[in-house]
């Protein structure tokens, strides 16, 4: 194809030479045949010199191609090595796999919600510890010999602080809203302070310690049906724009909701907190889906009050 195109380049740039030769010398008789020639053969030039731009104009693309293909498959052979290493009866392994899944996630953006997807799963798998049921949960272990379930609850509390580094905030404009899938995952101390979520979906979690949610932004719906909150719930200044779902959700210490404010839609637990701060402000056509059970609601200042 190369060869089939250089001869025909060379073939159009004789013609072209050939061309303008002539027409120099019947528009213009005073030109010198010298002149002409100089003139018809700079033509000709110009169309090899063309073809040769667009021959390398083409091989680079064509390296770009490759060269987009190269980083595509090594991406791939990260990520496939990373999952496979969350496997590892090691602990500093799985750690070390979770830092490589979130500096792909990083570089190559369109792996991030995968990242998460597989972040959030490993928090879902079955786990248990005993500070759970007796004293509070204190997530530094640094000093102390730490048997099977403190390593485990260390890369849970990495997988978390993870998923926390990897949503957009403040200054971050990334567009895309990313989810979470948390269903029946035990969480301890999670910290969503001034993320920009998608879905967040908690049904039947357990949250251990202080969960903060603080200045967080929900663009879908947030589902916490059947979840237990062992700790605090600090939902000040956050914003449910998707609805939130409180729908047999038990908790046992203080909840915040201090400037929170809920859009499209609340379902509310039959049992309001026992220690609740605060106001939860209701959008102007946010559906009621539950009575309001004695949660502290409110309207936009100049609607009437809910309930």
């Amino acid at each position: 194809m190369r060869k089939r195109g250089l001869l025909l380049s060379g073939i159009a740039a004789i013609l072209v030479t050939v061309a303008t030769i002539v027409v120099l010398l019947l528009v213009d008789p005073r030109t010198g045949l010298g002149e002409a020639i100089k003139t018809g053969g700079l033509a000709g030039g110009s169309i090899v010199a063309l073809y040769a731009l667009w021959l390398n104009d083409r091989r680079r693309r064509t390296e770009e191609a490759r060269h987009d293909l190269e980083s595509v498959k090594i991406a791939d052979e990260r990520f496939a090595r990373a999952v496979e290493m969350l496997g590892h009866d090691a602990d500093q392994v799985r750690v070390g796999a979770m830092h490589a899944l979130a500096n792909l996630a990083r570089t190559t953006p369109r792996y991030k919600q995968t990242v998460l997807d597989v972040l959030c799963a490993y928090l879902r798998r079955p786990f248990t510890h005993e500070a759970f049921t007796t004293t509070p949960a204190d997530p530094d272990q640094s000093g102390v010999e730490q048997g099977d379930q403190d390593r485990e609850r260390t890369v849970r509390l990495t997988a978390q602080r993870l998923i926390t580094d990897l949503l957009p905030w403040g200054m971050d404009t990334d567009p895309v809203l990313y989810h979470l899938d948390l269903t029946g995952a035990n969480l301890e101390y999670l910290r969503l302070e001034g993320r920009r979520v998608g879905r967040l979906t908690a049904r039947r979690a357990r949250f251990h310690g202080i969960t903060a949610f603080r200045g967080a932004t929900f663009g879908k719906p947030v589902l916490l049906s059947g979840a237990i909150f062992h700790g605090r719930l600090d939902l000040r200044e956050a914003r449910f724009d998707g609805g939130i779902a409180f729908t047999d959700t038990t908790f046992s210490g203080r909840v915040e909701l201090s400037d929170a404010t809920v859009g499209t839609f609340l379902a509310l637990a039959p049992e309001p907190p026992a220690d609740v701060r605060g106001t939860l402000t209701l959008g102007a056509d946010v559906a009621l889906r539950t009575p309001d059970q004695g949660w502290p609601l409110a309207k936009p200042a100049g609607d009437e009050p809910a309930g």
